[in-house]
């Protein structure tokens, strides 16, 4: 999706259907607060034989304890492991270092690239990195969205969630969360305040998988999807949280455009509520059951942006689109939006319409109520 000035969401749905974009590189963001254990995780990733073929781009302030692996280090700080992995430091702009990373790629100055990771600072709104790959016309060229991690500390990540926003808004965005020094909980705190920890995650972020790390041990698989769509394919099947929901039983079919709200986890007490309320995160769905005329749909997601552009930290969806058999894929952070990619099916049922919201200090019931004026019943 891009605006020719904001890049907001104008033509979100291609205007040729078939048309296809050249291959890119897919890119994993690694967020997490400070003292996380972001890099325990990726030193353990670039040592695995996996992660061949992979760059690694990490903050100024990275401390990732690589001498021993150099091969070769150069003056622009790129270097170059010996399991075929590339690691760089960002001394300023990231999206002049992608830049730079593609062109060593074509120059044949570095080896082939498969995937890219970029790891945030502890204290990053994972935001504005997403922005960078969605703004910048030369990296939408280059570079897609791949998942976007969290790790989380088992034993201090509830007192970062008590003192900063910044902690709720990257569990809240995540794909993927990664559990760390679950290990030392036992030592460090107790199963009681991990259990409500968890709780208190899943409630931030009920659709995310949630896994646990022990020294930063991670099948990289994990963080890797397997082809663009993994993630939105997941969405098409109904996620767990979504089933759970008494009004969402299979069959159940509505005329018009339907959401559900799913700010806290099943089963949350008070306190679950009052801190959820306290962060402003909210999560829930919008369903159409019917196609949507592509023209529509580009102008009425510049209309979305553009009146809760700051309050939508994420939406992700999949929806039909009138005149093409193919499940088109949508992802928006904030007030900017991704190009639109495209599936190769629907899995068997039916072909329902769904986009997922991550959203602070923002109700379900305004967005709903703008699906329903733009695609409610008699609309395409």
């Amino acid at each position: 999706m891009s605006a020719p000035e904001d890049r907001a969401g104008a033509d979100a749905v291609p205007r040729a259907p078939g048309a296809t974009r050249r291959a890119q590189l897919p890119v994993t963001i690694i967020t997490g607060f400070l003292g996380s254990g972001k890099t325990t995780l990726l030193n353990r990733l670039v040592r695995q034989p996996d992660m061949q073929s992979t760059a690694v781009v990490i903050n100024e302030f990275g401390e990732v304890g690589i001498d021993h692996l150099l091969v070769e280090t150069s003056t622009e700080m790129m270097v170059e492991l010996n399991n075929g992995c590339i690691c760089c430091t960002i001394r300023g702009d990231l999206a002049d270092k992608l830049g730079s990373l593609a062109m060593w790629i074509d120059t044949g100055r570095i080896p082939r690239v498969d995937r890219v990771v970029v790891e945030t600072t502890g204290l990053a709104d994972p935001a504005p990195i997403l922005h960078t790959l969605m703004v910048e016309p030369d990296l939408l060229a280059r570079y897609r969205l791949g998942r976007l991690v969290t790790v989380v500390d088992a034993i201090g990540a509830a007192n970062s969630l008590d003192r900063f926003a910044e902690a709720a808004r990257q569990i809240a965005v995540a794909d993927l969360i990664v559990v760390s020094k679950t290990d030392l909980v036992e030592r460090h705190s107790n199963r009681a305040a991990y259990a409500e920890l968890r709780e208190r995650v899943r409630a931030l972020n009920p659709r995310a998988r949630t896994i646990e790390a022990t020294m930063g041990e991670v099948d990289p698989a994990l963080l890797f999807g397997e082809r663009p769509g993994d993630d939105a394919a997941a969405l098409l099947a109904g996620d767990g949280a979504v089933r759970d929901c008494p009004g969402c039983a299979a069959g159940d079919a509505h005329d018009h455009a339907h959401d559900h709200d799913h700010t806290h986890a099943h089963g949350s007490g008070p306190g679950h509520d009052e801190a959820m309320r306290e962060a402003g995160i909210s999560s829930f769905v919008v369903e159409l059951d019917e196609p949507v005329d592509a023209g529509r749909f580009n102008a009425f997601v510049q209309s979305l942006a553009a009146e809760f552009g700051p309050r939508m930290l994420r939406m992700k969806g999949v929806f039909a689109v009138a005149g093409d058999d193919r499940p088109a894929v949508v992802h928006g952070v904030q007030h900017v939006f991704f190009p639109i990619t495209w599936l190769e099916r629907w899995p068997a049922g039916p072909r329902r319409s769904r986009f997922v919201f991550i959203t602070q200090d923002l109700a379900r019931e305004p967005v709903a109520r703008r699906f329903d004026e733009a695609f409610g019943r008699g609309h395409a």
